[in-house]
């Protein structure tokens, strides 16, 4: 096992990160042709390695559908009717939150939820299939998951934003943009409806918004007799797809070969900055490609080293591995949910996923595990760092738990399915999402010894006699949205 661990060199993950990040792949947007050269050439080490295609029709791809799409604004508009007729003008009222529907008529019974939505919900979430939900803007992507769990008719999130603000969003809604796939088309409707427009319309119906915004504990209370009505237009301009690269390793145990580790990372970034920057970029004078050295270039390049360490084990572990480069992620996460759903192995013989993002910069001999309070994973990971003390890299606990990173990287679309997880991550830099994201700041021998301790951790796992187990108060939360 220490000889397999010692392919992974600083020397291979310098110059993988060279290839992947180098200019001429203009900083693998998805979807993008360079995109596509960085999976193309994913795919040929997973081959040279000898692992198996995990795949679309035998090969190491699979892709996904991505639309490019435009909302109709002249022909979007929303009417509230019963105890106060008001008419909302797409652009002046409201906006599109997402492209995620079908062109059509939506209507349902009004519902204002007062108080944070990852709060506990008195009464039952059921009542709530069908209807039109007024709430406050969610803090984060498993708060806007929880909503569209209650299987509501449309959302109305509450827009509290600048004039100036409002016109930016507005003007960039009704650009042609590229349709989550992530989202099923079609209810919810998700849109967000101006403060200022809104707040009289609930006056009539007894209601104040402002005490509803300001609320400690989540309440969902019907808006006897008033309803929301929504013309939504949209019209398809471009059709697309994007890729994720699969591979699998196959385990030597008769019986737990049916159970898998995953390792992720993401391929992608933020593309090429334009005149007002893409993902937060910003040209600087003449360079204008974000190479996204760190991030992930750094955690894809450590899923191929580690997948070269596997490949070198003999006997090779009793559960098998999958390796999972995704694509998307920089969207919206949108090719590990595509993965999740569309899984190369039934998602319930997934035992772990080992998620890896940004891990090539900062500290010299600490790694942050985020997820290690929710399952018994943080223990191993413990116990294995402090039998490979030649590594001289310790992983500690999330230290910046108000940033909620558990639900911004691709381990949360398997956290939500119920497979246990962690998330090795050392922390943004100034150069996060800028041009200067570039492989000569790269600590390869830094990057070494933290792939070299989840291929030791991924060991553990894969040859384990039990699978890892969730905290069970995690469980609820996170999985169960208890």
């Amino acid at each position: 096992m220490q000889r397999a661990a010692q392919t992974i060199s600083p020397e291979d993950i310098r110059r993988r990160i060279g290839i992947i990040a180098d200019d001429s792949m203009r900083g693998r947007d998805t979807p993008s042709p360079e995109l596509d050269k960085v999976a193309e050439y994913i795919g040929r080490e997973y081959r040279r390695l000898g692992l198996k295609p995990g795949g679309d029709r035998g090969t190491f791809i699979q892709r996904y559908s991505l639309d490019r799409l435009q909302v109709v604004a002249e022909s979007s508009v929303a009417f509230v009717h019963g105890g106060a007729d008001v008419t909302f003008s797409y652009g002046t009222d409201f906006v599109f939150v997402d492209n995620s529907f079908d062109s059509g008529d939506y209507a349902g019974d009004l519902v204002l939820l007062s108080g944070p939505l990852g709060g506990t919900l008195a009464g039952d979430s059921t009542s709530l299939a069908g209807k039109m939900l007024i709430a406050n803007r969610p803090r984060n992507r498993g708060e806007f998951q929880r909503v569209l769990a209650w299987k509501p008719q449309g959302v109305v999130f509450v827009g509290t934003a600048p004039d100036s603000v409002w016109r930016r969003n507005v003007e960039r809604s009704t650009r042609p943009q590229l349709r989550d796939p992530s989202r099923p088309v079609g209810p919810p409707v998700v849109l967000a409806v101006r403060a200022v427009s809104l707040q009289p319309v609930l006056a009539r119906l007894g209601q104040d918004l402002s005490v509803a915004q300001n609320a400690t504990t989540l309440e969902a209370k019907p808006l006897t007799g008033a309803q929301l009505h929504l013309h939504a237009r949209i019209r398809a301009v471009e059709r697309n797809s994007a890729p994720n690269v699969v591979a699998i390793l196959e385990g030597s145990d008769p019986t737990l070969k049916n159970e898998y580790v995953v390792f992720s990372a993401h391929m992608d970034h933020v593309g090429v900055a334009g005149p007002r920057g893409t993902g937060g970029c910003r040209a600087r004078g003449a360079d204008s490609i974000c190479n996204g050295a760190d991030d992930d270039g750094s955690g894809t390049v450590a899923v191929v080293e580690i997948a070269e360490a596997f490949a070198g084990m003999n006997p090779r572990p009793k559960r098998s591995i999958i390796f999972l480069n995704v694509s998307g992620e920089e969207k919206g996460l949108w090719g590990s949910e595509y993965f999740s759903d569309h899984p190369a192995a039934p998602i319930s013989g997934i035992v772990a996923d080992l998620n890896i993002d940004m891990i090539g910069r900062n500290w010299k001999d600490t790694i942050v595990a985020i997820g290690k309070e929710h399952s018994d994973l943080g223990a191993t990971l413990n116990r294995v760092g402090a039998a490979h003390p030649e590594l001289n890299m310790r992983p500690i606990d999330d230290i910046w738990p108000d940033e909620n990173f558990y639900f911004r990287s691709d381990h949360y679309n398997f956290a939500r399915k119920g497979v246990p997880i962690l998330f090795f991550f050392s922390g943004t830099h100034p150069d996060y999402h800028q041009v200067s994201d570039s492989p000569d700041k790269i600590d390869a021998e830094k990057e070494s010894r933290v792939a070299r301790l989840i291929f030791y951790l991924g060991v553990e796992v894969a040859n384990g006699a039990e699978r890892p187990k969730w905290n069970p108060d995690s469980y609820k939360r996170i999985v169960s949205g208890n």
